[in-house]
């Protein structure tokens, strides 16, 4: 579910997203990442890098198997995404997504939270795409998320990838700023570890105080993001959105038989 590896003798550990097909998220996922990004630290870590499988870094919530949760289980669900965005956006060591390939809703989520992405730049073939598309099923974006993505876009940009519910390619995301870095499918996590090495470079007290000063407005769009909870459970339940993600469920099945 969750790989742990170490680089450079354990100053950068790696957390590689391993739920096959297609890294989607469930509160078990969610609570284990959490725990690993928490632990870090503690154990040496100077750098984290979170990583995905090959040409698919998550695709978000695991709305399939989410369907079957009552109330209090999705309001469960959104307290252990909570826990792992914050243990994200909150790290006190800098953090880089390895995005390796296609990168929807939550999955953008969580490379937004880090201090910077590198993306798998595709071809012709394997167009890989990221953004918030929640709007699909009829979810709204909480304002903390739309809040980090709006500091990477500008909020014009960011209220059109959210109204639009638009997921773009490499290319797009790169000239957006949704991203930092294209690089090679097989080099995206080597290009996330020269970044680490680059920073680990550098003064860590002057490191640390700065990104204190960078990321204060991201922590500032935690503030009562827990009291969105009851908000989000709402709209999972609403007629609309219920309807939108049980045809999406009906349309993916289709396409995997």
């Amino acid at each position: 579910m969750l790989e742990t590896l170490d680089h450079d003798d354990g100053a950068i550990r790696e957390l590689r997203l391993d739920r096959p097909p297609v890294n989607a998220l469930t509160p078990e996922l969610l609570a284990a990442l959490r725990d690993a990004l928490e632990a870090a630290p503690a154990a040496g870590a100077r750098a984290l890098v979170v990583s995905g499988r090959p040409g698919m870094f998550s695709a978000g919530l695991d709305v399939p198997c989410l369907l079957g949760l009552d109330r209090a289980g999705i309001e469960g669900l959104m307290a252990n995404l909570f826990a792992a965005l914050r243990a994200l956006a909150f790290s006190p060591v800098p953090s880089v997504a390895a995005v390796t390939g296609h990168s929807p809703a939550g999955g953008a989520v969580l490379a937004l939270m880090c201090d910077r992405r590198v993306m798998a730049a595709g071809d012709a073939e394997s167009r890989f795409r990221i953004g918030l598309n929640e709007i699909e099923v009829g979810l709204p974006v909480p304002p903390a998320i739309f809040a980090a993505i709006a500091r990477r876009t500008g909020r014009r940009e960011a209220e059109r990838l959210c109204l639009e519910g638009l997921l773009v390619d490499s290319e797009e995301a790169l000239a957006l700023g949704l991203v930092d870095e294209l690089a090679p499918a097989g080099e995206v996590v080597g290009r996330a570890l020269v970044w680490c090495r680059s920073l680990l470079a550098r003064p860590p007290a002057a490191l640390a105080a700065t990104r204190a000063v960078a990321r204060a407005d991201l922590h500032a769009a935690f503030a009562g993001f827990e009291d969105q909870l009851g908000g989000f459970a709402d709209a999972w339940f609403a007629g609309e959105t219920q309807a939108a993600m049980r045809a999406l469920v009906a349309k993916l099945a289709a396409r995997s038989r």
